[in-house]
């Protein structure tokens, strides 16, 4: 699938893009790979350590349609990671969120159609399901953005799917590096915002692996969403630095005591997999797809009316022993 593919991530610096790159390197013979961001030192220190001959570094914004289009020609798979993505951030900036996460989005189906660009997957998020922050809801646009593509693609070859999936374990401004910075500096409590908390984890590997393999299974239109583990805020504390006290600080603006990323209200979307599953469109398309079966023949089932996949009624949950495993793989 991956073999001899020019490929674009845009956003590549960060955290998902240099794990997609080591994998592709490890376990792929690809033709090119174009990493496609913003900051030029990002940029200079990844080549330090991603120097291969099939690497290539472009500097763009997602919010330059035009630089996004040259940038994308003869590219065969692009996977869209480029986002701003910090929950209060967002809410004090929301014109430059908008600009990036919609706007970027709308920018990417446009450059990927005019270049007959394959195979599009585009990485959302757990707060694009019944969001009630701005980041959120910029992701939900990106999301309908992407999956609406399909029906505009005319005669091109292109076919436009999402992954989504919850907090990513060791991830730069994620919550597992902040607790273990302050427990390295000697913080003598972790700041926590309400200890009912509850959160989707996985790690950036599986987060790669899941991608990967949606190229394969992909018709198009699909949100793909993995079965991963919750975890409590208070044990994933407890997990981290368990000498140490725990303060209430409250909840931040824009942020939910639980993360869901299927929404009862998609439940008559939701096909159920052996480790996956998959919301089809809310729109028909001109030719229909039956997304029970995917590319690679695995079969799937319809979920029961107002499932809801939530990360306080999860079925599958870390203890203090498998967080610590994989902050050490």
């Amino acid at each position: 699938m991956l073999d001899n593919k020019t490929i674009l991530i845009t956003g590549g610096t960060g955290s998902f893009g240099k794990k997609f790159v080591e994998t592709i390197l490890r376990d792929f013979n690809p033709k090119k790979i174009i990493i496609y961001s913003r900051d030029e030192l990002k940029q200079y220190e990844m080549a330090q350590n991603f120097n291969h001959k099939c690497m290539r570094y472009f500097i763009g914004d997602v919010r330059d349609k035009e630089r996004l289009k040259s940038a994308l020609n003869g590219v065969d798979i692009c996977i869209h990671a480029a986002a701003l993505k910090h929950v209060p951030i967002a809410e004090y900036n929301p014109m430059e969120c908008i600009k990036t996460n919609i706007e970027g989005a709308s920018n990417i189906i446009d450059a990927c159609l005019y270049n007959n660009v394959s195979h599009i997957i585009a990485l959302s998020t757990d707060k694009a399901a019944n969001p009630i922050n701005l980041y959120g809801a910029t992701k939900l646009c990106s999301d309908k953005l992407f999956i609406a593509a399909n029906n505009i693609k005319g005669k091109t070859q292109s076919k436009f799917s999402v992954v989504r999936y919850g907090n990513v374990v060791g991830s730069r401004g994620s919550v597992v590096p902040f607790f273990q910075k302050l427990k390295n500096d000697g913080a003598k409590e972790l700041p926590i915002t309400d200890e009912r908390m509850t959160r989707f984890w996985i790690t950036l590997q599986q987060g790669v692996d899941f991608v990967i393999k949606n190229l394969k299974r992909m018709h198009g239109g699909e949100i793909f969403v993995p079965k991963i583990p919750s975890m409590r805020i208070m044990d994933l504390a407890k997990a981290i630095a368990p000498t140490l006290n725990t303060k209430i600080i409250g909840i931040r603006p824009g942020e939910k005591l639980h993360e869901i990323m299927i929404p009862k209200d998609d439940s008559h979307l939701c096909i159920e997999f052996e480790d996956f599953f998959i919301l089809t469109p809310t729109i028909q398309f001109q030719t229909p797809i039956d997304y029970t079966i995917t590319q690679i023949n695995e079969k799937g089932k319809k979920v029961a009316e107002e499932f809801e996949y939530s990360s306080n009624t999860n079925t599958q949950w870390l203890d203090n022993q498998s967080l610590l495993k994989l902050l050490n793989s």
